[in-house]
């Protein structure tokens, strides 16, 4: 198949991409302090779309000590309610620049712009709205000890966090870490991905705008082993929240022990979409082919692992591999794309890696997995069948559109087999059944479950797993408490 492409008209980001992409420390743009840049690539065309400073340890404690003074200063002291009323015209301006803002994630990450009206933007607006109503609400408890005596609790700012956010969903996820950050009277040091810089650079300006005051909010781009490291190890970072890699966690809970910072981390996934044979058959493959295909399988909750009821498992794969073949590739800027390019050259190699160790194992490839065109990283939605639990490809984090569909006998067989992996982020199940669906998901090790749909998220429900998923929750009040510290004060009546 062929992609066109026609990125000659104006477009709401161009102003924004021909300036150039500075660091944002202590409300100004700013040069790296190695005057060095590196390109931002568009997945689906392989062109530089803009060059953006390339930041290192220099620039991570500028950006640290900024936090600090801000933390201590302005934006601590604040009230609360002030806190709020920036947050939300904050979401005000973002609505305002939605065509640029949805523009420049498409672009930077080969996101069908489609998929980012319906679910990144709005998501992102959706969490600063909720959290900036949460500013002047974060309340402690009076607690009865004693006659003589009067005590209670409140909860107070963390300080200064870094927050490290993904390639994946980069407007989204940042969006997560900052809102309940910031509402609850923290500064943030924000490092995105490498790969996908552009919307946090361009929110940053809109926070100013919105009365953000200097040093609340910076953000520094560059490379996680330089400008990462740099956060996670500096002794005046008093949180470090995370979502990425579990390789990657793993060296983030080390240097966070340096001081003993806070940290919360979601990770990696290798969910189990679960099919009994009384299922709606329809609706659920409809919804395993949405839970591995969205964002080209880039997610860490994906339905990477469909299993199936032995008596209708010949049929799922049919209806599976045909919504495969169906679903629309192309051009990430066409309204009418559903599929569009994974991250980078070196994702899309490891994701075709994959495919080979699959069928090396025995697996049955009925669709799919091949790159397609040889301009952009677009590889066609692959569906393995006859797959064993063991298999490489059942067990391990792919991060691309490549689903395993493993039969099972029973139940008990259905447990063993979802709950047979290193993750534990999510899992679905479907069944008319309403005590089997909710046996299962008691029983599932996971952070969420869907039951009769898949993939659904909410900022006021929390979000986490365990394992190589990650520690702690996100969202709802679980993000207040990430990002606060209990104090428990006691006063003495007897004076």
């Amino acid at each position: 198949m062929s992609i066109a492409y026609d990125y000659s008209r104006e477009t709401p980001a161009a102003e924004f991409l021909e300036k150039p992409q500075l660091l944002l420390i202590d409300g100004r743009r700013l040069a790296s302090a190695s005057g060095r840049t590196f390109a931002s690539i568009n997945p689906a065309t392989e062109q530089v779309i803009a060059s953006i400073a390339e930041g290192n340890e220099v620039d991570a404690d500028a950006a640290v000590a900024a936090a600090r003074r801000a933390f201590e200063g302005p934006w601590r002291t604040m009230r609360a309610a002030e806190r709020g009323h920036i947050l939300l015209k904050w979401a005000e301006l973002l609505k305002r620049h939605a065509d640029e803002i949805v523009e420049l994630e498409s672009l930077d990450a080969g996101k069908p712009v489609a998929a980012v009206l319906r679910q990144d933007f709005p998501a992102a607006v959706d969490t600063l709205t909720y959290y900036a109503g949460w500013a002047d609400k974060i309340s402690g408890d009076v607690v009865s000890t004693r006659d003589d005596a009067l005590t209670y609790t409140v909860r107070e700012p963390v300080g200064v966090v870094a927050a490290i956010v993904p390639w994946n969903f980069p407007l989204m996820i940042g969006m997560w870490k900052l809102a309940p950050a910031l509402a609850c009277g923290c500064t943030v040091v924000m490092k995105p991905a490498e790969l996908t810089s552009l919307s946090a650079l361009r929110i940053g300006e809109l926070a100013l705008e919105a009365g953000l005051p200097p040093g609340v909010l910076n953000v520094v781009t560059g490379p996680g082993r330089t400008v990462g490291e740099a956060l996670v190890n500096h002794p005046d970072v008093d949180k470090v929240t995370f979502t990425g890699s579990p390789g990657v966690g793993r060296g983030i809970m080390k240097g966070a022990a340096s001081n003993f910072k806070r940290v919360s981390l979601e990770l990696g996934g290798k969910s189990a979409n679960v099919i009994f044979d009384d299922a709606d058959l329809d609706a659920a493959s409809k919804a395993a082919a949405a839970g591995i295909f969205f964002n080209a399988g880039q997610v860490c909750s994906a339905g990477s692992r469909v299993l199936v009821q032995e008596a209708v498992y010949d049929e799922v794969v049919e209806r599976l591999t045909a919504r495969a073949k169906a679903i629309r590739m192309g051009d990430p800027a066409d309204r009418t794309t559903v599929l569009g390019p994974v991250i980078s050259e070196k994702q899309m190699k490891s994701i075709l890696d994959y495919v080979a160790i699959g069928r090396k194992e025995g697996a049955f490839l009925t669709t799919g997995g091949e790159r397609v065109g040889n301009r952009g990283y677009f590889i066609s939605p692959a569906v393995f069948a006859n797959v064993e639990h063991e298999m490489r490809i059942s067990q391990e984090e792919i991060f691309g559109p490549v689903v395993s569909v493993i039969k099972f006998k029973d139940e008990a067989d259905a447990l063993r087999i979802a709950n047979g992996t290193a993750y534990s982020l999510a899992a679905g199940v479907w069944s008319r059944d309403i005590g089997r669906v909710q046996r299962f998901a008691r029983k599932a090790r996971a952070g969420t479950v869907w039951i009769n749909t898949y993939g659904y998220t909410d900022v006021r429900l929390p979000w986490g797993g365990e394992r190589d998923s990650g520690l702690g929750r996100e969202h709802g009040t679980a993000a207040i408490e990430n990002f606060t510290e209990p104090k428990a004060i006691w006063m003495n009546l007897n004076v």
